[in-house]
């Protein structure tokens, strides 16, 4: 796979942030190029069986997600001193292992860079209301079109629904 240069000044989006255990955060990351692999339900769950394992191993606490077709919207309490970067780092590297093994095996010529660099995280305060953040959160399929009713998408869960 051909070495990809990471955005200048990206590690500057990190600078001064912290993770802390039994905060609750919504995290956002975007596929290289906007590239649309998870229309390809069969890769989304590659990233939803990363995500499970970061809830198995207690890394974190899953409240909500949506895998949109080029995007990733996951609502979670970060648990015992793992940091934000460290599960993204799991999650991504180890989806985009298993996505690659995929497209190898079907006849994918070279390996494919799956991921942008980085993520967006937002701390959620304790005012904010968890179960309307989920439901807009799994909500994106509708807005942006893709179906009628949240139940028809196939890439989402939320604790509560």
């Amino acid at each position: 796979m051909k070495e990809i240069e990471p955005a200048p000044h990206s590690q500057n989006l990190r600078k001064g942030r912290y993770s802390e255990a039994g905060q609750i955060y919504l995290l956002t990351t975007a596929t290289w190029q906007r590239r649309p692999f998870f229309l390809d339900v069969l890769l989304g769950r590659m990233v939803v069986q990363a995500m499970r394992f970061q809830e198995n191993e207690k890394r974190v606490e899953s409240l909500a997600f949506v895998l949109m077709p080029d995007h990733l919207h996951w609502l979670l309490a970060l648990q015992n001193q793992v940091t934000l970067p460290e599960v993204m780092k799991s999650v991504k590297s180890y989806s985009a292992r298993m996505i690659n093994r995929f497209l190898q095996k079907t006849g994918a010529t070279e390996a494919a860079h799956v991921w942008q660099d980085g993520f967006h995280d937002h701390a959620l305060r304790k005012e904010d209301d968890l179960i309307e953040v989920a439901r807009y959160v799994v909500a994106n399929p509708v807005r942006a079109g893709l179906v009628q009713r949240v139940e028809d998408y196939p890439l989402w869960d939320a604790k509560w629904l």
